[in-house]
């Protein structure tokens, strides 16, 4: 019989079996893609096939042999031909299969939650970034994932899961997608602006800022008499010198003292984040964006102070955005057109010579003269070094208190030493010199030259303290993080902490080296 010749050719089109009936459906003969017989099927009654010839009409029915595939019924004069696409659908449901086993591992290398989808975009499996079961959002409809399988292709766009996630649905096939998020990277990134951003509030006045010099005075002096002003100042100063601690005394001492004070750095996010953090954003501005919006800084310091730490680190397009905002004095959020009314005192700081920036093109010269109205230089530790001793035992009470030591005083030829060196990341690196210090001591009620950090003492050719407890041993990734931190703290010192030099050397971003230096308790 021709067409039972014909069978083994229409299984292995169609990815399926193959069969043909007797008009009241009973299996002739069945043959799978491969064009092997499947004998016991004969005889069996496939009852889409009985309808098919009573009707004298082609039908499209559920298979009888796999659940889930489809089949297709011809008559043919007293035969009834079949074929069905059992092998697609058990190579998709083995694809499903081999996706839902892969999804805790996509999540881990995507950094957020993995789906598997139906159809209808409810949730089949999920898992978080960290590989285990999501069950807080398991067969929750997401409207993205069906728009995806109702138009066959990856849509983009929010996760459902994580605010200011995004998210990808691909179908895979006509029954099933899957999507994944990048939930950690969002996390981190409000980590990071959380970081940045700093507080909201200022905790330090001029009676905190220890100086006793003249050139130190004349300082504070200067900043006590412009606080009582409205216009803004340019803070210039080294890494590490206080910028920040002036700028937060400035407010205190100023009329706005009980506003906002809000500080934002400049140098360590990238130019998206800084625009939609200063400006704010309307729903739907971009990608990502929240609903209902968010306020900028400038509106959240509203009557009170802005502090715009590592200005020179701002991109030209954005210095374009802030000069029109302190002209205006007022802000249009990112996306709307409704400008809000501003009022805020400006505060900004650079470690950089910002007219040489400005000559070099790498600086507008109207924002420059718009911040330089007041302009306050705070001087490098070199250059008061008679204000050493009295910083040195401010920071012995501190780190006695949080290191629950008796430290009462430093020894001569350890303060000389303290005095003499030249301190490229000034007060800061002060700072973490006598928190080594005290860490070293032991019983010992004065610091000693050999209680100094080792690259001080190799500077002057002092010996390590004698008797001092062994070092203990590290593990590798102790051993790591030690050697990473020497690199940056060392590469920093050598072009005075400029990041962005720093960074250049070290073959990594400006973000990456910020990130790594709060890491390492060597940040701004």
């Amino acid at each position: 019989m021709k067409i039972c010749e014909a069978l083994p050719l229409l299984a292995s089109i169609t990815g399926g079996y193959a069969t043909v009936t007797d008009g009241e459906g009973r299996r002739i003969k069945t043959f799978d893609s491969s064009g092997r017989e499947l004998e016991d099927y004969a005889g069996t009654v496939y009852e889409l096939a009985a309808q098919s010839h009573r009707e004298n009409r082609s039908l499209i029915g559920e298979s009888q042999i796999v659940k889930g595939a489809q089949a297709w019924v011809l008559p043919v004069g007293p035969f009834v031909v079949s074929c069905s696409n059992v092998e697609k659908v058990k190579r998709e449901q083995g694809l499903k299969r081999a996706l839902e086993k892969a999804l805790p591992l996509i999540a881990r290398v995507a950094g957020g939650e993995a789906v598997l989808f139906d159809r209808e975009g409810k949730r089949l499996a999920s898992y978080n970034p960290d590989g285990t079961v999501n069950k807080e959002f398991l067969h929750k409809v997401s409207e993205a994932a069906k728009r995806a399988m109702e138009l066959h292709e990856p849509v983009i766009g929010d996760s459902m899961s994580y605010p200011g996630a995004m998210a990808v649905r691909i179908p895979i096939t006509r029954d099933y997608g899957m999507g994944f998020n990048n939930e950690l990277a969002a996390k981190n990134n409000t980590k990071l602006y959380e970081e940045v951003k700093k507080f909201q509030y200022a905790r330090y006045n001029f009676s905190d800022i220890i100086g006793e010099s003249e050139v130190m005075r004349r300082v504070i002096d200067m900043g006590r008499h412009v606080a009582r002003g409205m216009s803004t100042i340019l803070i210039y100063g080294e890494t590490g010198t206080g910028k920040e601690l002036f700028a937060q005394a400035i407010h205190n001492a100023s009329e706005r003292s009980h506003k906002p004070f809000v500080a934002i750095n400049c140098g360590a996010l990238p130019a998206s984040l800084i625009e939609s953090n200063l400006f704010g954003y309307v729903e739907g501005a971009f990608t990502g964006a929240k609903r209902g919006g968010a306020p900028g800084i400038f509106e959240q310091a509203q009557e009170g102070t802005i502090f715009l730490d590592e200005i020179s680190e701002m991109e030209l397009n954005l210095q374009a955005k802030l000069l029109r905002v302190l002209q205006e004095k007022e802000v249009t959020r990112i996306g709307g057109d409704k400008p809000i009314p501003v009022n805020v005192r400006v505060l900004a700081s650079t470690n950089k010579d910002l007219e040489k920036m400005v000559r070099e093109g790498k600086f507008r010269s109207d924002l420059y003269f718009r911040l330089n109205v007041v302009e306050l230089k705070i001087p490098p530790l070199r250059e008061r070094a008679s204000d050493i001793p009295h910083l040195v035992m401010h920071f012995i009470r501190k780190y006695n208190a949080l290191l629950g030591k008796y430290v009462t005083d430093i020894e001569e030829e350890a303060l000389e030493i303290l005095v003499q060196y030249r301190w490229p990341g000034n007060v800061r690196e002060l700072q973490n010199c006598i928190e080594h210090a005290i860490n070293m001591v032991k019983d010992e009620q004065k610091i000693s030259a050999g209680h100094l950090p080792p690259y001080i003492r190799r500077h002057f050719r002092v010996p390590a303290e004698r008797g001092r407890a062994p070092v203990p041993r590290e593990t590798l990734a102790e051993t790591l993080a030690r050697l990473e931190k020497e690199v940056i703290e060392k590469t920093l010192r050598e072009v005075q902490f400029k990041k962005k030099e720093a960074a250049e050397i070290l073959g990594i971003s400006t973000t990456t080296l910020w990130r790594k230096m709060v890491q390492h308790g060597l940040q701004e």
